[in-house]
């Protein structure tokens, strides 16, 4: 799974997620019953945008087939996948958000490719949280 991801993520190969696209829409609807749930993908940094050409996140999100809003900014940092658990842990402040109103008492779901510590998901969760989200999980293509 490590080599499909990397595929995937680091060399644009972006058909390689339709083989996860069943299996994906499935557990999401199995695990999420709320009546609209909107969600996020996890942002990257322009940097890394850039760099990859796409949003891993967004390519899944894109997959289940729900409203998705794209609120956050990520702040540019050096790659989490540099990053010793510890120094993954006590990051904070990794992401802004642009507007708010779209996502009042609204049920969130963040997306992303792979929860490793949970630190990327909750920063994000707590702004969400804090701008007046009424829930907010979060659904990963791997967990690591």
């Amino acid at each position: 799974m490590r080599d499909v991801l990397a595929r995937f993520k680091f060399r644009g190969d972006t058909a390689l997620v339709e083989l996860f696209k069943r299996d994906v829409q499935a557990v999401f609807k199995r695990s999420f019953c709320m009546k609209e749930p909107l969600l996020i993908p996890i942002p990257l940094s322009n940097e890394r945008l850039k760099e990859r050409g796409f949003n891993q996140s967004v390519v899944i999100a894109s997959m289940i087939g729900k409203p998705i809003l794209q609120p956050l900014v990520k702040i540019h940092q050096s790659k989490q996948s540099k990053k010793k658990k510890n120094e993954r842990l006590d990051q904070k402040g990794l992401f802004q958000i642009k507007h708010t109103d779209a996502i009042v008492q609204k049920d969130i779901i963040l997306v992303d490719d792979i929860y490793t510590t949970g630190a990327t998901i909750y920063d994000a969760a707590r702004i969400l949280k804090d701008a007046g989200a009424k829930s907010v999980s979060s659904f990963t293509l791997i967990r690591s």
